[in-house]
């Protein structure tokens, strides 16, 4: 490790910490913990994913770092070499004209409880040098000033940045989970647990299911088997989705549907997943800041993006304790308010609640189609309902209208389009469809079509992120120095775990976040970005 120049100190200062034996371990936590203590300097890594959980489990937080294999992604997408290699040897040949090597790759997450690995044994596992470290920070550094919007990709390698500490510590700090209640959620809705083969209600839905088909020995679960029942029965599917099977009429689409939201519950949240990944009354998974092209988070293992709602009756506060839950509303909807510049929708974005405001001002006073307009623009939806109620937009709003159909353009064109900030959209290649973005079937357009949807909402969801991760950091500096635990961030929702006569001062500080957030991306916008903020015991009990 090394720290990198302080931007805000007379000419910057270098302090080497370099590689260290596992048995010098505890020296090098002890002396980040002292040179944190002693002026929270930004400290250089490869990758906080690899860096900072050891140093957590060695009892040391550090305020502020710099990723270099995060920032190495973003500035490799933003030349249009999304995907290539980012480690520091991939970075370190590029610079020297040398071959690039693969990255290393990394393994699914283990669950908590598993044997952790000896502090730095990864890190001194592939031998870094400081210079390395310095000359790719230093290209980083050149390549940032050379962009079109410096301060913008400044702001977004900053807040990538510190998102990934934040996910280390949120992974660390764990999520309050209730195994008892767990498990008596898990007997409400399949049955006590069996030794052999699925729990009992599960087991009754499959035998209705083929009764309905007249068969013995059909596999609900196996989605080709289902295909081919509804196929003998004279119904021709082209998959299993629900929205698919909601329109067939069948005595086995009922208990089919069922079975399906039980059989996720018992395989991706049941008691096998209690017992693998809830440790001392905590649920710890290992986010992946990024991990989605938009700049959205995803998960090496738990699933804790993905936790059915009713399953979420399990996470409850401490004793003493409560979670403040913030969700932005209509979020994706005002960041094109203020990216697009369109004064209109920005006075409409000025309000509690910006479909009301739309409806009011431009479509008699009708909500939901002020919504269906809005969206349809924002995710390409061009039939139906859709049609009278863009054709309003694109006549009220034309400059808003106009920033998505020209991603859009862009998009069907082969081209790349940008974030805010300036994180950019994979190549036509094909990436971003790998990264499961594209239109659902049902309403996929034709190839080019269909990259033009991707990248009319990739400008805007990827800001959205961007919004999310800035209100997050800037929440994560105001709670620091308190007993407040950021322990959960889904998209555009943040929860706090607090001592309950705190919980008003973290409202307070969420709500003030959500306010900086806008005015490090957008400025002076009148454009407002309110929160949905609940004070509950369950995080169920939210709204």
């Amino acid at each position: 490790m090394a720290v990198v120049p302080d931007p805000d100190g007379p000419g910057g200062r270098l302090a080497g910490l370099t590689g260290s034996p596992p048995e010098r371990v505890p020296d090098l936590a002890a002396a980040v913990a002292e040179r944190e203590a002693a002026e929270q300097p930004r400290w250089l890594w490869t990758s906080t994913g690899d860096v900072y959980p050891p140093l957590l489990r060695a009892g040391v937080r550090v305020a502020r770092c710099h990723d270099l294999e995060l920032t190495e992604a973003l500035l490799l997408g933003h030349a249009g070499r999304w995907g290539e290699p980012r480690g520091l040897a991939a970075a370190v040949a590029r610079l020297r004209g040398l071959p690039v090597p693969p990255d290393r790759p990394r393994p699914d997450a283990e669950p908590p409880g598993f044997a952790q690995a000896a502090l730095f044994d990864a890190v001194a596992a592939d031998h870094v040098e400081l210079s390395d470290l310095l000359e790719v920070y230093a290209d980083q550094t050149r390549r940032i000033t050379e962009l079109g919007s410096p301060g913008r990709f400044r702001l977004l390698v900053a807040a990538e940045s510190a998102g990934a500490l934040i996910a280390a510590e949120m992974g660390h700090t764990g999520l309050p989970w209730r195994a008892d209640i767990h498990d008596e959620l898990l007997r409400e809705l399949l049955g006590p647990p069996q030794p052999m083969g699925p729990p009992r209600r599960l087991a009754e839905l499959a035998a209705e299911i083929n009764a309905a088909f007249g068969t013995r020995g059909l596999h609900p679960d196996l989605p080709a088997e289902v295909v081919r029942a509804f196929h003998r029965a004279g119904i021709e599917i082209p998959n299993t989705r629900r929205w698919v099977l909601r329109q067939v009429d069948h005595p086995a689409v009922a208990p089919l549907l069922e079975f399906k939201e039980l059989y996720r519950i018992w395989t991706a949240h049941g008691w096998a997943w209690c017992d693998a990944w809830v440790r001392d009354g905590r649920f710890r998974p290992e986010y992946v800041p990024g991990g989605v092209v938009s700049g959205r988070w995803a998960t090496r293992g738990g699933g804790a993006l993905q936790v059915p709602k009713v399953v979420r009756r399990a996470v409850m506060a401490d004793p003493d304790w409560r979670f403040v839950v913030a969700d932005a509303g209509q979020l994706e909807p005002r960041v094109l308010a203020a990216v697009s510049g369109d004064e209109r929708l920005a006075r409409a974005a000025a309000a509690g609640d910006l479909y009301a405001a739309l409806a009011a001002d431009s479509f008699d006073g009708d909500r939901a189609k002020a919504k269906i307009a809005l969206l349809g623009a924002m995710y390409g939806q061009t039939g139906g309902d859709a049609i009278p109620a863009l054709a309003v937009l694109r006549r009220h709003y034309p400059t808003a209208f106009e920033y998505v159909e020209a991603a859009a353009r862009t998009g069907e064109a082969g081209g790349l389009v940008r974030s805010w900030l300036g994180r950019t959209c994979p190549p036509a290649a094909g990436a971003w469809r790998d990264a499961g973005l594209d239109p659902p079937d049902e309403v996929a357009p034709p190839p080019g079509r269909a990259r033009g949807r991707f990248t009319r909402n990739f400008v805007i969801q990827a800001t959205a992120a961007e919004w999310a991760l800035v209100l997050l950091a800037t929440l994560r500096t105001r709670l620091a120095g308190t007993p407040a635990e950021l322990v959960l961030f889904v998209h555009d929702e943040v929860v706090v775990h607090c001592p309950a006569d705190q919980a008003e001062s973290v409202v307070t500080a969420v709500h003030e976040s959500a306010v900086t957030a806008g005015r490090l991306l957008f400025g002076a916008t009148t454009v407002r970005f309110p929160l949905d903020v609940s004070v509950v015991g369950a995080y169920a009990d939210a709204k």
